[in-house]
């Protein structure tokens, strides 16, 4: 096995046939020499070949009104949701004379049918450079459901990438949601949680092994550093085969931290931003409060960026799901950190302040250890998705809807327009349902009460 650095990387950037980023001048870093303001720098970042064809996704309006059936714990209990599809974004966002609160949906659910809209939108910038770079193997880790492993299973193999991927615990009875995905599309290993614990030396241990004597491990801010230095010598006009048409067929393998928590997973979600501040969608004017729930983080950040260096009047709020507050501020801090230090954002404390960041971070209606879900909220996601079609999970798109259901009544009054982004999880709902069997009985059970009334 070989680590390979920088030169090294360098030395494949010679036998490609080109790159697909955009082209700037630069320095050793990839850093533009001349200073742009952040509109004109975000264009020459985003400028690139992506995973996701368009970054185009739906957007829905929900509308609340008081609920007339049983009352339900929590932000959602007392209320009726209705779905409207088809908005129209012309003038004001916030209807004039409307009685109703009411919030929007951004669907990234919808993006991929086995991929979490979140995992897609972090993997949108990083497949690219996989495939330009020859890479072979992928080696990353996630929990026994985890949305992530699934993520880098599917879209690896969409592009004849081979994954393997290092599960946290023992293998479940019945292979089910995420964790089937993954076994289908990857190469799992089950590891005890005493050596999960010590996730980089596991990572790197298992990239050893499949590296054996003759592959190469390459860093992911390696290549995103190696593929911005080279911008300007490099054509942006190539595709890469998928195979890789390089002279050396030695395997390259790459390790994908836990949740692709790394700065070029801010890229696909800075783009979205971009996407979404269109002058047809939520436009750049307009007061926005964009809510979406926080397992590592790395998406809030991603789109506090983004709207910060866009310019645009939005406030980003994420729930806090996994960690503390403490926790999320540090991980903030440096991804912002390193996003500055790879792009040259040489902005003003007031874009990027060091103690308020970009997110603001909250805590969720219902506090609960990670992973859990609390009686009732599973019928919640049941009502939910019975009167708007749209399925939230309880783990985390439940507490981004409650959220968005709670800030929307309270700025009724001309405030700020509320949007949710939608991140995914369905696939998360059939692992919940082996491990809280009592839970889910109970749909069954009022499904039994319906049909026993009396005509």
């Amino acid at each position: 096995m070989k680590q390979q650095g920088i030169s090294s990387i360098r030395t494949i950037n010679a036998m490609k046939t080109g790159l697909c980023s955009a082209q700037f001048s630069s320095h050793s870093q990839g850093l533009p020499k001349v200073k742009l303001n952040g509109e004109e720098l975000m264009s020459k970042v985003l400028n690139r070949r992506w995973m996701l064809h368009v970054p185009d996704t739906e957007i829905h309006q929900i509308k609340l009104s008081p609920s007339q059936g049983r009352h339900r714990e929590g932000p959602s209990g007392n209320l009726s949701f209705l779905n409207n599809t088809k908005p129209y974004f012309g003038g004001e966002l916030k209807e004039k004379g409307s009685e109703d609160p009411f919030f929007y949906v951004v669907r990234d659910d919808l993006l991929h049918p086995l991929v979490n809209g979140n995992k897609a939108r972090k993997l949108d910038a990083l497949l690219p450079l996989l495939v330009d770079y020859s890479v072979t193997d992928v080696v990353t880790c996630g929990g026994c459901q985890s949305a992530h492993a699934a993520a880098v299973a599917v879209s690896c193999a969409e592009r004849g990438l081979k994954s393997h991927l290092l599960l946290r615990g023992e293998q479940p009875e019945i292979l089910t949601g995420y964790n089937l995905i993954s076994t289908i599309y990857g190469d799992i290993t089950y590891v005890p949680r005493s050596i999960y614990s010590r996730r980089m030396n596991m990572l790197k241990t298992h990239a050893d092994l499949v590296a054996s004597n003759t592959g190469h491990i390459l860093c992911c801010n390696d290549i995103l550093e190696s593929s911005l230095s080279d911008q300007s010598s490099t054509s942006s006009s190539g595709h890469i085969d998928a195979h890789g048409n390089t002279e050396n067929h030695s395997r390259k393998i790459i390790i994908i931290n836990e949740g692709a928590g790394d700065v070029v997973a801010l890229l696909g979600v800075i783009r979205l931003v971009q996407y979404l501040c269109q002058s047809h969608l939520l436009g750049k004017e307009r007061q926005i409060k964009l809510v979406v729930d926080a397992g590592t983080g790395t998406t809030a950040v991603g789109l506090g960026i983004g709207a910060q260096c866009l310019g645009l009047p939005w406030e980003v709020t994420a729930v806090m799901l996994a960690d503390t507050i403490d926790a999320y501020r540090q991980q903030e801090q440096k991804l912002i950190s390193d996003f500055r230090t790879r792009f040259g954002f040489h902005l003003t404390d007031h874009c990027l302040n060091e103690v308020d960041g970009v997110v603001h971070w909250v805590g969720r209606c219902h506090q609960r250890k990670f992973g859990n879900i609390l009686e009732g909220e599973i019928e919640t996601c049941q009502h939910i998705a019975q009167q708007t079609g749209i399925l939230v999970d309880p783990v985390y798109t439940l507490a981004a809807w409650e959220m968005a259901t709670q800030l929307s009544r309270e700025e009724m009054e001309g405030g700020a327009q509320v949007v949710m982004l939608h991140t995914g999880g369905t696939l998360g709902m059939f692992g919940l349902a082996q491990r809280y069997k009592s839970y889910f009985s109970k749909l069954k059970e009022g499904l039994s009460s319906v049909k026993a009334a009396p005509h």
